[in-house]
């Protein structure tokens, strides 16, 4: 798919980024993972984003990433597949993270992947050529050919706050398509961001990562939504987009309302627990087992945690139906 084919077709949708479900093992967890793939992909999406953070692209072993993105790519069809592509932790510490992003940049390209979403290169935050090697970087990814989403994440969640000058060189790479914005509470660095974007890459998509304030977000300027929340509750959030480019401001805003309520229950301190909150609701929605709800890579979740997110969700489930 070419990437202006690609641009196209994220216009105006929702991208959820998805969680892949475990086994208390590690191991996947078979039947979770089918039952996943069937109730999102007969949402209407634009696509899914695999080896996200919301999918713990950079823990995952070989065979399961594999196995993810080729099932994805299947459940899809003419669908847009974005595959996240960065080096796990010990590449990082082998010194060799630009060839170990390459590699598993092209297994994506090889699984059928739409085009690629950059991990921040963290590891280069205090090198003393920093934003040179920061665009050098996107640039040996871009040779691949795959479209590539750049990824504006806060630092506390390991991004790198891209100054303005090295944000329009990465801008300004031709396979780029456009930027995914997540700055979790940082809505001036979303704001700057959105207008630069408007007033000199016009071509270029703003894809909102913002979970936190998703409806504000398309208002101020996003064309799209790539989010670990959309994971869930996911007909709601579509219905969410449809209704700002549409014009319905009613129904926007009484969506929006709904939609934070889910966000005020998942992305809350601490951060790294929002893909079991994630769980927990799915689980609640018997779109999963409840044994499918173990993150091993986040924190053990409490039980008034637990019962506050269920009782967010069987407040949506009741007004949607209402």
């Amino acid at each position: 798919m070419k990437a202006e084919q690609v641009k196209e077709r994220l216009r105006g949708g929702l991208i959820p980024a998805a969680p892949v479900m475990f086994e208390g093992g590690g191991a996947l967890h078979e039947s979770a993972h089918e039952s996943y793939l069937d109730y999102l992909t007969s949402q209407s999406i634009a696509g899914v984003a695999v080896w996200a953070h919301t999918g713990r692209g950079l823990h995952l072993f070989p065979d399961i990433a594999r196995r993810v993105i080729q099932d994805w790519r299947q459940a899809l069809g003419d669908r847009v597949l974005i595959a996240g592509v960065g080096p796990s932790r010990q590449d990082i510490l082998k010194q060799d993270p630009t060839s170990a992003t390459l590699a598993i940049a092209s297994l994506a390209a090889e699984d059928g992947a739409d085009a690629l979403l950059v991990y921040p290169p963290v590891w280069l935050k205090s090198h003393e050529q920093r934003d040179r090697q920061i665009v050098e970087y996107h640039m040996c990814i871009a040779e691949l050919g795959l479209p590539l989403v750049l990824f504006y994440l806060y630092e506390a969640a390991g991004g790198i706050s891209y100054d303005p000058v090295v944000l329009s060189d990465l801008l300004s790479l031709p396979n780029v398509i456009g930027i995914k914005v997540a700055t979790l509470d940082s809505v001036m660095t979303y704001q700057d961001i959105a207008r630069r974007v408007e007033q000199s890459y016009p071509d270029k998509l703003v894809i909102t990562g913002e979970d936190r304030f998703l409806g504000y977000s398309l208002m101020r300027g996003a064309h799209a939504a790539l989010i670990g929340m959309g994971a869930v509750c996911t007909d709601l959030q579509v219905q969410l987009i449809n209704a700002h480019f549409s014009g319905d401001a009613q129904r926007f805003l009484s969506l929006s309302n709904m939609i934070d309520r889910l966000a005020e229950v998942l992305f809350v301190q601490p951060m790294e627990g929002y893909i079991g909150r994630i769980l927990v609701a799915l689980a609640h929605l018997e779109i999963i087992p409840t044994d499918a709800t173990n993150d091993p890579f986040g924190p053990q979740l409490s039980i008034s945690e637990i019962e506050e997110i269920r009782s967010v969700v069987n407040s949506l489930t009741l007004t949607s139906v209402s």
